[in-house]
């Protein structure tokens, strides 16, 4: 089949056209304003994609089907080209579940915070095991070369057939505004956590709840719902499943419960009951209360699929975490700078207290970007004065694209740091005057003088800190 993603250069789509590539398809693509790693992925994959986008282009190629990508709107040309003619499309979340996914067994794993990590966990297990899964995960892996993958065809593999994708709540495309984790039709579906965010699509918590209902609700009888038993947002998205439930988390009578949890450096090790009886003793190679969690909802899923304790055991050995999960991406003036992308206060308290558990002695700098569309506005203007705990100094970005909200909607980061000092933490804010320039600077002008080789600068965001992330990876190369 020939296929053409319209919007290919996203990380996601151009994981996903690279998948369909290997798996034989003539794939397409293009995009506009392509950068690196996705850019260098594709011009080095083979598929031929074009920058920019032309109407006139697509006459001349033999297309059977037209992958619009998630933030693609109405006015593009390309897009107009399709409609126009009457063109067979589809979104991308669509074509991983009827490409990808198909008849196989679908794990899906969903919730506000930890999903990519969670996604990599349970694939990595399941190679680690002999499973040879598909996945797709919206991050960068570290055990494997691409963030989406065909199921590996391997006949003589009793244990082949699974697929694990990370189940992305955000709408699917401009004509589909369901969220994308329905059309993966999970066989296994987990539920982390449900906070609100999205701001832009989602109106309030209700709503987020209700579309996690409706994915709950494709899950066969013979499937099974795996649950945080810490979170009422998740109990209540869950009621009325068809579905088996378990629940999975450090409360005594869940099914799946962690315990005697022990923090090492960069380790945690726990000991994990199934049912009330002993399960195993586990170690992972990340920090954090919450990265328990996300290895224990991995071991679960895989379990349900027929890997075992020492299977798991021996895959969390070689687990790397994925980039931006807790990374150590390079030192300045002397300090070691920690990047992870964590922006939601819920996720920016988990991170703070992992790093603070990691280092007790040492000064922690925290530099946050404001910069998704829940953080850009004021819904969380008290949680993120509150969710620094454990960090000496604080530098708040400036709000990105502060344009597109009235003032009384925007976060007021002035009222952030003015709190943030009543609890006697160091803090400034960056001017969001300085929105649409390089402010990395700033941040530098803020940590000179205060960070000492000892101490630990740690980032917090989506994005790139106004360059600071991408000078400090760069510093020695």
């Amino acid at each position: 089949m020939n296929i053409h993603f319209i919007g290919i250069g996203g990380s996601a789509m151009g994981s996903v056209a690279l998948a369909c590539s290997e798996l034989g398809h003539n794939v397409t693509g293009s995009d506009s304003n392509v950068y690196p790693p996705m850019s260098t992925v594709l011009s080095g994959s083979g598929i031929v994609w074009y920058e920019g986008y032309s109407s006139a282009r697509l006459e001349s190629l033999p297309i059977d089907l037209f992958v619009v990508g998630n933030a693609l709107s109405r006015g593009n040309p390309e897009l107009e080209y399709v409609l126009r003619n009457r063109l067979s499309m589809t979104s991308m979340a669509a074509l991983v579940g009827q490409v990808l996914i198909d008849k196989n067994t679908s794990i899906v794993v969903s919730g506000t915070h930890g999903k990519t990590t969670t996604t990599s966990m349970t694939a990595w297990i399941l190679e680690s095991a002999g499973f040879q899964p598909g996945f797709m995960m919206g991050g960068v892996p570290l055990n494997f070369p691409v963030g989406c993958r065909a199921l590996q065809k391997d006949v003589n593999n009793s244990r082949a057939g699974v697929f694990v994708s990370e189940g992305d709540e955000y709408d699917t495309a401009f004509f589909d505004k369901r969220s994308k984790f329905v059309h993966y039709r999970p066989t296994v579906a987990i539920v982390n956590n449900i906070e609100f965010d999205h701001a832009d699509i989602f109106n309030d918590l209700g709503a987020i709840v209700t579309s996690f209902k409706h994915m709950l609700r494709l899950v066969p009888d013979n499937g099974i719902v795996l649950i945080n038993s810490d979170d009422a947002n998740v109990a209540a998205a869950s009621t009325n499943s068809f579905a088996p439930i378990q629940s999975v988390g450090l409360a005594e009578d869940a099914f799946w419960r962690a315990s005697n949890l022990l923090q090492s450096s960069r380790e945690m090790s726990f000991d994990l009951d199934r049912d009330g009886l002993h399960y195993g003793n586990f170690t992972i190679n990340m920090p954090g209360e919450h990265s328990v969690r996300n290895a224990v909802m991995a071991i679960a899923a895989t379990h349900f699929v027929g890997v075992n304790a020492q299977e798991q055991q021996t895959a969390f050995k070689s687990f790397i975490a994925p980039k931006r999960r807790l990374e150590a991406i390079g030192t300045w003036n002397g300090a070691l700078v920690i990047d992870d992308f964590a922006h939601h206060p819920t996720a920016i308290a988990a991170t703070v207290k992992a790093v603070r558990n990691m280092y007790p002695n040492n000064k922690i700098h925290a530099v946050f970007e404001p910069r998704s569309n829940t953080t850009t506005r004021n819904f969380f203007q008290k949680e993120l004065s509150e969710c620094f705990d454990g960090a000496d100094t604080v530098c708040v970005g400036p709000i990105n694209r502060p344009e597109r909200y009235a003032v009384e909607d925007r976060l007021d980061t002035k009222a952030i740091i003015s709190a943030l000092i009543s609890s006697g933490i160091n803090a400034t804010q960056i001017d969001s005057s300085f929105a649409e320039t390089p402010w990395g600077a700033h941040v530098e002008e803020f940590l000179s003088g205060k960070v000492q080789a000892t101490d630990i600068i740690l980032l917090l965001s989506n994005g790139n800190i106004g360059g600071f992330r991408d000078a400090v990876t760069s510093i020695g190369k």
